[in-house]
C-alpha cells in the first residue's frame, strides 16, 4: 500500500541558509512516525514545509499520491493535513468554544452538515473533557497543558487524516507529558495518522511505530521505533541527556 505521505528529497532554504537537504521520509495511515533529533536539526521547517507554510525549492511532498507542494495551507487543511505548531498559537482572547469551532472553519464554509460538525466537538471533549468543562474560558488563562489539548482539539475539528505535531510537551510538567502522549496512542488507536516532532526523544519513541533521526537538516537514521531506542549512537546524543518523562 502507498504510503499516506511521502516527502522525497525536500531542501529547504530561508534565504541564503539552507534548513534541510534533501530529506526523504514516508508515513502510513494509522501510524506514528517520531522526528527527533537536536534543536536547530530542521523538524519545525519540514513540518513547516509539509503544511505549506515554507517552499521547498526542490523534492516533493505527495498526500494520498497527490503532489502537495506549492500549495496554500487552506487548501492543504482541506486535503486532510492539520498541523499543530510549536508553542500552540491559540486566538488567547477568545473562548476555548470558538478556538475549536475556528479549527472547522473550512468545514463550514463548504456548507458541511453542522450535526456532523458538532459531533466532533464532542469527540473532542470526550478526548479533553477539561476542554467541555472551560469551553466558554478564554483560551489564554488556561494552563500550558490545557492550551496543548486545546491546540489539539482545535486541529482535530478540522477531521484531518493526518496530524502533524510539533513539540507538543515542550514546557510541560512530567505528569503532563504522560497524559498527553496517552492520548497520542489514544487518536492513533482510533485511526489517526501522526507525523510527530519531539524534543523529548524519550517519549517519542515509547509511542511511535517508527522514527526517523534529523541532524543538521538530513536524516541520518531511521528505523523501528525500538531499534531506534536501542541504538547505541540515538542513545547517547538523544536519550542519556533527556529526563525520562513517561
Amino acid at each position: 500500500m502507498a504510503p499516506l505521505l511521502e516527502v522525497h528529497n525536500v531542501h529547504v532554504y530561508y534565504g541564503r541558509i539552507q534548513a534541510l537537504r534533501g530529506v526523504s521520509l514516508e508515513v502510513h495511515e494509522g501510524e506514528i512516525v517520531a522526528l527527533i533529533g537536536a534543536n536547530g536539526a530542521g523538524k519545525t521547517t519540514l513540518l513547516r514545509a509539509i503544511s505549506g507554510l515554507l517552499y521547498p525549492r526542490e523534492g516533493d511532498i505527495r498526500f494520498q499520491g497527490r503532489s502537495i507542494r506549492g500549495l496554500f495551507p487552506e487548501q492543504i487543511v482541506a486535503l486532510g493535513i492539520s498541523h499543530v505548531p510549536e508553542r500552540r498559537q491559540l486566538f488567547t482572547t477568545m473562548s476555548v468554544l470558538d478556538n475549536l469551532i475556528l479549527g472547522a472553519y473550512y468545514r463550514y464554509r463548504q456548507g458541511e452538515d453542522r450535526a456532523a460538525i458538532r459531533d466532533d466537538l464532542e469527540m473532542v471533549f470526550s478526548t479533553f473533557p477539561i476542554l467541555k468543562e472551560r469551553q466558554q474560558q478564554r483560551a489564554g488563562t488556561l494552563s500550558g497543558g490545557q492550551q496543548q489539548m486545546l491546540a489539539i482539539g482545535r486541529a482535530l475539528m478540522a477531521r484531518p487524516r493526518l496530524l502533524l505535531l510539533d513539540e507538543p510537551s515542550l514546557g510541560l510538567a512530567p505528569l503532563l507529558v504522560r497524559e498527553l502522549f496517552r492520548v497520542i496512542a489514544h487518536l492513533r488507536d482510533r485511526g489517526m495518522t501522526v507525523l510527530l516532532v519531539e524534543q523529548n526523544a524519550r517519549a517519542a519513541l515509547r509511542v511511535a511505530d517508527r522514527g526517523y533521526v534529523l541532524d543538521t537538516g538530513s536524516i541520518a537514521l531511521s528505523g523501528t521505533a525500538q531499534s531506534l531506542a536501542d541504538n547505541a549512537e540515538v542513545q547517547r546524543t538523544y536519550l542519556g541527556q533527556l529526563r525520562q518523562a513517561m
